[in-house]
């Protein structure tokens, strides 16, 4: 597909994110011949350089996200502007911008590398650091307010509701009882001993979920992304193509069911007519990153793909 893809990194030489199934990505971008394209988790701008290196000259990209940091590290590019800003306004982002359609639309769900990776923003479970798991600064709740100030029965239904954690109740239970919990290793301590040891020994780390589920509530990624979904698909132009990544079954269940609407098949109840088809499915069974990615990049082990065309 012409020159290597070459990553943005931050100005201090570290690439912030490692790009998740990036060839497949600009693959489907492929057809796009000009336009914009509108990367709606810039994070570390692989994805962005990867479409801008390799489609046509006159393709532009849109970078937006809401962690002041991306946008602040990334370098200049040529074709390429960035707005701080949650994709959840992507209609009052893209009127300000003064588009009236795009092309295309990414969206890489999820957590990004450099945010895992730094511990002073608190979403890590194996490095020490504070309570926060803010993505930007339009959030103002923090994990540490979850945790320390939320109701029992409201906590275990944020660890049920965001995690599909099975043990949210005891978990629950265990953090009330342990309060003030200041520190992200102190809370994975308090989750693990709470959860039946036979459980801790397989799945994974047994704090995953319960950071997940605090996470998700401090950002309101899933609501976000519903909105940023629907605006994005209403500002495609016929021929536009959508690709969202998820990394959990929350995120990917909002992204099959908006996207099986569009191509006219409803989940749940029969409707009495069926809905108008404004999408047509690109990939078929959702595509996963293959072994070799997987080892090169152990993150993007939980990567789910789907990818639609606008048809109307």
């Amino acid at each position: 597909m012409g020159q290597e893809s070459k990553k943005i990194q931050s100005k201090s030489g570290r690439p912030f994110h490692t790009p998740v199934m990036r060839e497949q990505v600009v693959s489907y971008f492929s057809p796009i011949k000009e336009g914009v394209i509108v990367d709606a988790t810039f994070g570390g701008g692989g994805h962005t350089a990867a479409l801008l290196d390799h489609l046509d000259l006159a393709v532009q990209v849109l970078g937006i996200d809401r962690d002041p940091a991306a946008i602040r590290r990334a370098p200049d590019r040529d074709r390429l502007r960035l707005v701080e800003d949650n994709f959840c306004r992507l209609d009052r982002i893209l009127d300000d911008q003064g588009l009236d359609w795009i092309a295309g639309i990414l969206f890489d769900l999820g957590v990004s590398s450099h945010q895992l990776d730094e511990s002073g923003r608190g979403f890590s479970f194996r490095r020490e650091g504070p309570l926060d798991m803010r993505m930007g600064s339009d959030t103002d709740r923090t994990a540490y307010q979850i945790v320390n100030d939320t109701q029992p029965d409201e906590l275990t239904h944020i660890l049920s509701s965001f995690g599909e954690e099975r043990f949210s109740r005891r978990i629950a239970r265990s953090i009330v009882a342990n309060r003030p919990i200041e520190t992200t290793v102190r809370l994975a301590d308090v989750v693990t001993e709470a959860i039946p040891a036979a459980t801790r020994r397989k799945g994974g780390h047994p704090a995953r979920r319960t950071f997940q589920a605090i996470r998700l509530a401090v950002n309101e990624e899933l609501s976000d992304l519903s909105a940023g979904l629907e605006a994005g698909l209403g500002f495609l132009r016929k021929g536009g193509i959508c690709v969202a990544i998820s990394y959990h079954s929350l995120e990917d269940r909002i992204v099959k069911r908006r996207f099986r609407l569009g191509e006219g098949r409803a989940p749940g109840p029969i409707l009495p007519e069926p809905p108008p088809v404004e999408l047509k499915d690109l990939v078929g069974k959702v595509k996963r990153p293959d072994a070799d990615e997987v080892q090169q990049n152990p993150r993007a082990r939980s990567a789910r793909l789907r990818a639609v065309e606008k048809v109307k």
